[in-house]
């Protein structure tokens, strides 16, 4: 988070730093990081089992 997001540039107000953190945390260390409640599966590969059961 600290490199990615805080140190990449200065923000004007809190509430874009705010946006920023959360569309970090979202669009990338959730769906990277494994889930116990998905099996401890990263939600991209619980996804793509699915899909794959669905189709069959």
């Amino acid at each position: 988070l600290q490199k990615n997001v805080l140190n990449r540039k200065r923000w004007e107000t809190r509430q874009e730093l705010r946006l920023a953190i959360t569309t970090w945390i979202e669009r990338t260390y959730h769906r990277r990081r494994r889930q116990k409640a998905l099996g401890k599966l990263t939600p991209i590969e619980f996804e793509t089992i699915n899909n794959m059961a669905l189709a069959a």
